[in-house]
């Protein structure tokens, strides 16, 4: 966060040096005789400076990879796969929201599981298998509500808009607290020292935050079930990370998080006011908007998972047995089995749930993982909520239909590619829901054939869809070469409201 932090002084000090806005003396009016506000000049590297600050926070600073492999820690494959995940947000940033929502379901069903079990006196498996949930009662009709996957869905994006102000506040409450904890000369370590099992915990362990060592060596990377069967078969200690030193290990805080959601909203809202006054806004500006309104949710999903943790927590092993006679620790090779997949497809097939895909979890958690076995209702949502995300990032592009751009050629590139990247996932679903229906219907030794046939479909899909969005990508920076001169054009109040 010190490298954004000052790369966002370094625009800033560029742009004020560059050229100072200056303010349009004459007033305007609108149409509905409502005098209109002030109106300053911004220069082309003010238009390109905002919108990369932002693109980058969307892209990079908004997302939080797991664990690297202790084999892996290096500075070059570090790198090397922040790059790969900043890739795939820049060709796919719907693939990202769906990594983190599935990640954010995964996590509140690991921390309903810790609970229930009584985390970290683990109750007897015999124990937990004669609990048993007594049935439902009350009201049917909050039952619905809360099962329902369009309702869960719909509350879920609440979350993601109320996310702005939320975060704000939780930046100015981290700040205060900052403040209180360097006045005061002692502190209380009674509430740091509770081991209880928080959501903070379930994305850690999710990210690969436990890490099993046998003779004093890395051996398996521990998930949330091998955390429960070795405590049970007393292998294991209880690990005694408390939330607070989780917190400690993240690159990340909620005043660094709220300054990176200040920029996405100011970003949005001087769009938001561009439209409002009918001012001209350009095609980086569009697609910049695009990842600003996905970053919303992904923050919203991904607030309480710690950034950037590069060392995993020791877990000990203190049994004289060995861990393969109580745990799967097999590493089988990637797509030994569906050897027709394409390794490309590996990450939706976890996102989506395809449990058949044997992912090898030795040392590291995949950056896609999709390993927890999702209730019928959280797949539904994820599901959903991916088919929607794509459609709001397609549908966005499409609202620069009718700008201008320097060329005929150039405009028909760019509606051809947003109504692309809009219908794709529209047409993928209806295939693959075609698939199903005709695999009923066929018999048993053509099932292998039907599906061959829906991932090549797919597979043309996909090229398809990130052609579409690589021409999109380089049409957002050739068509600044010639814009318009009301694009220049800025609101005057909104350099005040602040931002990076």
């Amino acid at each position: 966060m010190r490298l954004l932090v000052l790369f966002c002084i370094f625009l800033s000090l560029v742009g004020v040096i560059q050229a100072a806005p200056t303010t349009n003396t004459t007033n305007t009016t609108t149409n509905d005789s409502v005098k209109a506000p002030s109106f300053t000049t911004r220069t082309l590297w003010t238009i390109i400076s905002s919108s990369v600050l932002t693109l980058f926070a969307c892209i990079y600073s908004a997302i939080h990879p797991n664990i690297p492999s202790p084999k892996n820690s290096s500075w070059h494959h570090i790198l090397w796969r922040q790059l790969t995940i900043m890739t795939m947000a820049l060709i796919a940033p719907e693939l990202i929201v769906t990594w983190a929502m599935r990640q954010w379901f995964s996590a509140h069903q690991v921390t309903k599981q810790f609970g229930k079990l009584g985390y970290p006196s683990i109750r007897p498996e015999s124990e937990e298998e004669d609990s048993v949930e007594a049935p439902a009662t009350g009201n049917w009709f909050i039952r619905f509500i809360c099962r329902s996957p369009f309702i869960r869905l719909f509350l879920l994006l609440v979350k993601g808009i109320l996310s702005v102000p939320v975060s704000l506040w939780r930046s100015v409450c981290a700040l205060a607290r900052w403040v209180v904890r360097r006045i005061q000369s002692e502190q209380s370590n009674s509430d740091s020292e509770d081991p209880m099992w928080t959501q903070t915990h379930s994305f850690f362990v999710l990210m690969g935050g436990f890490m099993l060592y046998v003779d004093g060596k890395p051996y398996l990377t521990l998930r949330p079930d091998y955390i429960l069967t070795l405590i049970r078969d007393k292998c294991i200690d209880a690990p005694t990370l408390t939330a607070k030193q989780i917190y400690d290990k993240s690159k990340g805080n909620a005043i660094s998080k709220g300054l990176v959601m200040l920029q996405v909203a100011w970003f949005v809202m001087q769009l938001i006011t561009r439209a409002v006054y009918h001012l001209e806004t350009t095609q980086l500006e569009v697609g910049t908007l695009a990842f600003a309104v996905l970053n919303f949710l992904t923050y919203a999903v991904w607030w309480g998972k710690p950034l950037n943790v590069q060392c995993p927590y020791p877990v000990y092993w203190k049994s004289e047995s060995r861990p393969e006679d109580h745990i799967d620790v097999s590493d089988p090779d990637e797509f030994s089995r569906l050897w027709y997949l394409p390794r490309l497809s590996s990450p939706i097939m976890e996102l989506i749930g395809w449990t058949d895909i044997p992912i090898s979890r030795k040392l590291q958690v995949p950056t896609f993982d999709g390993s927890v076995d999702l209730q019928a209702s959280d797949r539904a949502v994820v599901q959903r909520a991916a088919l929607l995300m794509a459609i709001i990032f397609g549908g966005i592009h499409c609202m620069a239909w009718f700008l201008t751009f320097p060329t005929y050629e150039e405009q028909v590139l760019w509606r051809s590619s947003a109504v692309a990247i809009t219908c794709i996932p529209w047409l993928c679903l209806s295939v693959y829901l075609d698939s199903r229906h005709s695999a009923r219907r066929l018999p048993h030794s053509l099932h292998q054939l039907v599906w061959g046939v829906y991932v090549l479909i797919c597979v043309a899909f996909a090229i398809l869809y990130i052609t579409a969005r690589v021409i999109l990508l380089v049409l957002m920076f050739t068509t600044l070469r010639d814009i318009p001169p009301d694009a220049y054009k800025a609101v005057s109040w909104t350099s005040l409201v602040p931002h990076l």
